[in-house]
């Protein structure tokens, strides 16, 4: 049987987040810089087989039984539904993060391989605002991406949308009423200061309840109840059409029950989006170490895990890099 990586306050986690590349097609400001990126040198980034060791540990060792792929931008690593094959492989539920510029081309592709689940970013659904925040006009690939995802079985497909104040929040309802038409369960995330420019203020959130206020009005909601480590606070529609879900990490954070993981693209282990520390499993990997070497560090990193993200504290600091390069 396996063990499990408890932290400190009692927390249990079972889902492990695996950026496998930083590269990325599109360039929010938000995710990352407008100019300047550098990009990880490829010697750097976790091979396939590498990545399956860690997930394999992961699953044998502590039963994580939830695998997320992230990015950057997931699908612009070269040969993807290998990987996907490989970690499929061992029994894990395996989902995507992506922008869906790709997915017309790779969602059929991609559930041959072993893919359960899938969320699409996508936080405007006005053309030119798309290429505002995005830095490129692909709109109407995303859609058809989005298409193509459901035409292939993915279930669910989210689709995720950071709202942000002055930006995008007057196409909260545009974009429910969207969800509803697509037959797809759209995640509203309240913005996090992981913004690569490092220009996040308290004012750039809108807060869950305004989201849900504003969706309410024009199609009326029910609450669901939250099952004990989803991100996301969960709405039904009345009428029966689907459900929303929105994740108020900001306003009204759930840390105290996180179960989730993270693994850089360069194989750096994080046991929280904002933690300010790391762990080097690529050098120990590549420096010879066991199986047993790898677990003992995920242990002591979960067991030292911090109890809340403090946002809007005074004390709070913002992780060094932004999300583009933790994986979302």
């Amino acid at each position: 049987m396996p063990t499990e990586l408890v932290d400190s306050f009692g927390r249990v986690h079972r889902d492990l987040r695996v950026s496998v590349t930083d590269r990325c097609n599109f360039r929010c400001s938000y995710c990352m810089p407008t100019e300047g990126m550098v990009w990880q040198p490829r010697d750097e980034i976790l091979t396939f087989e590498e990545i399956e060791r860690i997930v394999r540990v992961a699953v044998e060792r502590f039963g994580v039984r939830s695998v997320r792929l992230t990015g950057g931008e997931p699908t612009v690593r070269a040969h993807l539904p290998v990987l996907i094959g490989r970690l499929s492989a061992l029994g894990v539920d395996l989902a995507l993060t992506t922008n869906g510029s790709s997915l017309s081309l790779l969602a059929e592709d991609l559930v041959a391989a072993g893919l359960s689940r899938i969320n699409v970013s996508l936080d405007s659904l006005r053309a030119d605002r798309f290429a505002t925040i995005t830095g490129r006009h692909g709109l109407d690939r995303v859609l058809e991406g989005i298409d193509a995802a459901v035409a292939a079985g993915l279930a669910p497909v989210k689709i995720n949308m950071v709202v942000m104040a002055g930006v995008n929040d007057d196409e909260v309802v545009d974009m429910a009423a969207f969800g509803r038409r697509r037959g797809v369960e759209v995640r509203f995330i309240e913005f996090m200061p992981l913004d690569a420019q490092q220009a996040w203020v308290d004012g750039d959130v809108v807060p869950a309840a305004s989201i849900v206020a504003a969706i309410d009005e024009v199609y009326p909601l029910e609450s669901v109840p939250r099952t004990s480590s989803a991100p996301a606070q969960q709405w039904r529609y009345r009428d029966g059409a689907g459900s929303i879900g929105v994740i108020p990490t900001v306003t009204e954070s759930f840390c105290s029950t996180c179960d989730r993981v993270r693994l850089t693209a360069d194989g750096q282990f994080r046991t929280c989006l904002f933690a300010t520390d790391e762990h080097d499993l690529r050098g120990l990997m590549r420096g010879g170490a066991s199986d047993d070497q790898l677990a003992a560090v995920m242990t002591s990193a979960v067991e030292g895990k911090w109890a809340g993200h403090q946002i809007g504290q005074v004390h709070f600091i913002r992780p060094r890099r932004s999300m583009s390069q933790i994986g979302g």
